[in-house]
This record gives C-alpha cells, structure tokens and sequence, in this order.
C-alpha cells in the first residue's frame, strides 16, 4: 500500500533552516490558483516545528475584498483575480510581521465566501512565517513591492491539465454542477493562473507537481 510522503526535501529543509538567526524570517510559497500551496505551507511549517522552530501558515486569502465591493465595482465574477484583493492591506501585514512581535490578521472561510477579520494571530515566539498566495512572486504594480520582503521564496510548478482539474473540483465540491464548474474554472481560475505564470518573478526554489506527491 502506497503512503504520500513528506513534500519538504532534506536540502529544502536544510536552506529554510539556515536562515536562522537574528530577527523574523519570512517565506513564500507562490502559485497558480490550486497548485498545491496550502499543502506544502502546511508540510513546512510542520518540518521547521519538528526541527524546534516556531513556525505559523498565513494564506493571502484572508485579503479578499469582500463580496458587496466587488458587485459595486462588477468584479464579483473575477474573484480571485489581483484587483480583487487588498494589497495594500496585504503588504502592510507582511511589514508589520517584521516590526511587531505579535500580528493578528484576517483569514478567509471558503465555506461563506467571506473574510474574517481578526482570525488568525502570529505569536510573538514565532521564528518563521510562512506565507502561502498566488501574487506573491507578481511583477505587477502594486504587488511587486512584496518580492523584496521575502527572506526565502518557493515557486510551484504546475501544469495547467492539473490546475484546470482542481479548480473544476473545487467548484462541484462547493455545489456547482459539472458544465458550471468547468465554465467557472476555465474563465476566472485559469484566466488568473495564465496572468500570474506571465509575470512571475524568479523564486529561490522552483518545485514541479512531482515534488509535492512523491509515494513509496
């Protein structure tokens, strides 16, 4: 019987670890729309805690703009989309993990399509935030500021068959019919993934699918 092993590599772990030192370190996790960041966020922050870091998972999608903004500006059918979101809300919270001890932020519940605010905290014991999104290796105004924040950055890798299946599922799962989801996958989720592939900036790390679903 095959097991998913851990997706952090011993050289991943080894470069993240090296980091340690003076201050708060900071890293990326960025991707297309379903590549597989939250997984892998979740692997390093379990990899670094067993190693005796304090290690916290912050998802940008706390910084969606909420659902009555986005019928205001007629944005609610690219959701997910850059303009969709508060970046410079977003920013501000990436400087601050860098100024203040302890950092509460907004996180977002799939379940009602919304952001809660004040529902996630950074401790002040925490050594390594790992932040998971898809804009954060973007070359694109404003979102470009966050490239010189990171102390480590990991790009992921996908192909595009894999992300339109996961986006497709993600939808039916959320209720949608099957023609439904595949129309929402194909016009919001892909349009977005090509956007952000086209104007990537480089990472320290590039990782493919197969990195993240190694078996025995």
């Amino acid at each position: 019987m095959s097991r998913t092993l851990d997706p952090v590599s011993p050289d991943l772990l080894a470069r993240l670890l090296a980091l340690r030192g003076t201050g708060r370190k900071l890293i990326a996790v960025a991707g297309a729309p379903a590549s597989g960041k939250s997984f892998l966020g979740g692997a390093l922050c379990d990899a670094l805690c067993r190693d005796g870091l304090r290690a916290e998972l912050v998802p940008m999608d706390g910084f969606h703009l909420d659902n009555r903004i986005l019928d205001a500006r007629g944005l609610r059918a690219r959701k997910g989309a850059p303009e969709t979101f508060d970046v410079a809300g977003f920013i501000a919270l990436i400087q601050r993990f860098r100024s203040e001890r302890e950092v509460v932020y907004p996180i977002f519940d799939r379940a009602h399509d919304l952001s809660i605010a004040g529902a996630g905290v950074v401790a002040p014991s925490c050594d390594m935030v790992i932040i998971e999104g898809n804009y954060l290796l973007f070359d694109e105004h404003p979102w470009a500021a966050l490239a010189g924040l990171w102390d480590f950055s990991i790009w992921l890798d996908t192909p595009e068959e894999t992300i339109l299946q996961r986006c497709v599922a993600r939808w039916l799962a959320h209720g949608y019919d099957p023609e439904a989801a595949r129309i929402r996958a194909e016009r919001n989720d892909l349009a977005n993934a090509h956007r952000i592939i086209a104007a990537r900036l480089p990472a320290d790390v590039t990782l493919s699918e197969a990195d993240l679903k190694r078996v025995e």
